[in-house]
């Protein structure tokens, strides 16, 4: 039997769907996954909460009003030193990918594409709030994590209906609550702020746990407490949805774990403590083993998150494995010495020495120089089979994608659209880069192509000519 697909794969797939009107309203945690090693405190991960029919007031992030037909609704949160703030409300598909629409979120994304997005998308619709620096830089601070998560980790979403009674309820408590920056980490922090919320909606459903986290609240304990709840709250049709982390360069996120959890499976941490005290340590991992806390699977029974499409059941691990086979092959027949892995490793190579800009459209492009010629690429869905001088290249950002995703992407992170579309545009790349090579003369005459970084392990910038092109220095 499959997984419920109603009310989340409705909502999530209509929040993509231009001037489609809701046909529910709801509420859904975000579980997000952690990623950085600055201690056992980050391997708990972050919480937000989506709020389906509630929308920014006039594209002002900092006040709430019942969303129109066709908007998207948006993704709250409690930040520490963000503008001032203690939160602030982004609409979903921005939060997600730092981009506008889905058509322009980046098939393969490294560090410096991903900031260049923020950057953009900050200048476009938070200027006000985060002022560019006067040098004309971004600013530092916090700010980022507003925009561009899936970049940064894996997303678990668990959805709860709400009424429009609840919703314009919610709407008065924060637009008449002091917005003033609040985080605590151990006592208000991002997870304190979710539970918060779900309780107003759903009194007492959620709490912190005493034993596991030691009285602090985590987004994995109010994920679990909401599962349970629904247990006993059946009315509330609770769906859960996985949103993967961005194919890319950038580190992969790992599991959300609990305080206590963590410090248990950390060896940086436990080993010297079970050396320096073996009752300590023994007693942490009764409590591990008491509360059950690697038990909790995130993502049982969830469908996938398809950004412009309906979200479905994950691909099994068998066709997985069918895809990384057929992957490898395609490859092959069309180069021998080409792999999924050294086009996925001499595509970062050359991502990292490119400059990222926007289109026409706003999609992202990546640029190099080659004396006087600009070589350009797409690196979106929306844009990567427009004409461009190096078809190769277009190829090797979709397999570089393809290899990424078919590797990295979370045991249930993948569907079936989701794979067909990237199979698709590698086969449309391919066919491209078949049709250049047959025309005289070659439309890539004089212009490096993937192959050529191939064999010369994708850094040759010096050995071609190939340059870093100019960023644009213009904003829409």
């Amino acid at each position: 039997m499959l997984p419920r697909a109603r009310p989340i794969a409705v909502l999530l797939a209509l929040c993509l769907l231009a001037g489609a009107p809701f046909a529910h309203a709801s509420a859904t945690l975000l579980l997000e996954e952690p990623y950085g090693h600055m201690g056992f405190f980050t391997g708990t991960g972050h919480a937000a909460i989506y709020l389906s029919n509630i929308c920014a007031n006039n594209d002002d992030p900092r006040t709430l009003r019942p969303c129109q037909p066709g908007e998207t609704g948006v993704v709250i949160s409690r930040y520490d030193h963000v503008a001032g703030y203690d939160w602030l409300a982004i609409p979903l598909i921005p939060y997600l990918y730092a981009v506008d629409s889905p058509e322009d979120i980046p098939l393969f994304a490294d560090a410096k594409m991903v900031a260049f997005l923020r950057d953009s998308y900050r200048r476009k619709h938070l200027e006000t709030l985060i002022p560019t620096d006067a040098d004309g830089t971004a600013p530092g601070g916090n700010w980022y994590q507003l925009v561009g998560s899936s970049y940064d980790r894996t997303i678990y979403g668990f959805e709860v209906e709400t009424t429009p009674e609840q919703d314009a309820a919610l709407i008065r408590k924060l637009n008449d609550s002091p917005n003033r920056s609040r985080f605590h980490l151990l006592s208000r922090n991002c997870a304190d702020f979710a539970k918060d919320i779900i309780n107003f909606l759903h009194p007492k459903a959620l709490h912190r746990s005493v034993i596991a986290d030691v009285g602090i609240t985590t987004p994995k304990q109010i994920s679990k407490m909401l599962v349970k709840y629904d247990k006993h709250h059946p009315e509330l049709e609770l769906s859960r949805v996985v949103i993967a982390q961005v194919p890319g360069s950038m580190p992969r996120s790992s599991n959300p774990k609990g305080v206590v959890e963590s410090f248990f499976t950390s060896k940086k941490y436990i080993v010297p403590s079970a050396i320096a005290s073996p009752i300590f340590a023994a007693s942490v991992f009764a409590v591990y083993l008491g509360t059950g806390a690697g038990r909790f699977q995130p993502d049982r029974d969830a469908m996938v998150f398809n950004p412009g499409s309906d979200p479905e059941p994950p691909l099994t691990a068998a066709n997985r494995k069918a895809y990384e086979k057929k992957l490898k092959q395609m490859l092959a027949e069309e180069d021998p010495g080409a792999t999924p892995k050294s086009l996925d490793k001499s595509w970062q190579r050359l991502q990292s020495k490119a400059l990222t800009t926007l289109d026409d459209q706003d999609g992202p492009v990546v640029e190099f120089q080659q004396g006087e010629n600009r070589v350009s690429v797409g690196v979106s869905a929306g844009n990567v089979l427009n004409a461009t001088t190096t078809p190769e290249l277009a190829q090797q950002v979709v397999a570089a994608r393809l290899q990424s995703e078919l590797r990295h992407a979370p045991a249930k992170g993948i569907s079936q659209t989701g794979i067909r579309r990237d199979w698709n545009l590698l086969e449309q790349t391919l066919n491209q880069s078949r049709f250049a090579r047959s025309q005289e003369p070659s439309t890539t005459e004089g212009v490096p192509g993937a192959d050529a970084w191939i064999e010369s392990g994708g850094n040759s910038f010096l050995d071609t000519g190939i340059r870093p092109g100019p960023t644009k220095t213009e904003r829409p």
